[in-house]
């Protein structure tokens, strides 16, 4: 089997459960949106030196393809793929809180940036903000896993919380935004 199909050279390619579809449609917008973000951890893990933070991320990448296997099942019935469940979330949020007890919250914005690990780790968090909207955006259209949408929203949470923790760990101060025209 060749690696290309040409079924994309007319726009299109196929959703799992669903056949061929137009390459614009939502749900592959949100399956890109997450193959995106996945690719940038992968970048990011060339910028970590932390055994600890290599793994974590490591293990991110792993849950980002059970994410896709639950959205892309989420049109079969029965659902045959494992499924994102609640265990997902309470491992992240346990893990914020471990980091946020020892960073405390911030009380303004922060700048992203820092070292680069953080400023990359900033880098995921926002493109987690982006497949978590594209995910609300085929929300309507898929029988979508509310877990699914929880998890990818703690997602970008904890990669915040990592950005700190980076800078922390090499004592960079968090920047604030200047707001030059405010009175």
């Amino acid at each position: 089997m060749k690696i290309y199909t040409k079924i994309g050279d007319g726009g299109k390619t196929t959703f799992f459960g669903a056949g061929l579809v137009e390459k614009d449609d939502p749900r592959i917008e949100a399956f890109g949106a997450l193959d995106e973000l996945n690719s940038v951890i992968g970048v990011t893990l060339c910028f970590i030196n932390d055994e600890k933070l290599k793994n974590i991320l490591t293990e991110i990448q792993n849950d980002l393809f059970q994410v896709g296997a639950d959205v892309a099942g989420s049109q079969l019935e029965p659902h045959p793929l494992p499924k994102v469940n609640q265990d997902y979330i309470n491992k992240l949020e346990i893990a914020i809180d471990e980091i946020e007890s020892r960073l405390g919250i911030p009380n303004k914005f922060i700048l992203p940036g820092g070292t680069p690990s953080s400023a990359f780790l900033h880098l995921c968090r926002a493109v987690t903000r982006r497949a978590e909207r594209s995910l609300v955006s085929v929300k309507p259209i898929l029988n979508l896993n509310p877990e699914v949408i929880r998890y990818v929203n703690r997602l970008s949470d904890f990669l915040f919380i990592l950005a700190r923790q980076a800078n922390k760990e090499l004592d960079v101060k968090e920047q604030q935004p200047i707001y030059k025209y405010f009175e």
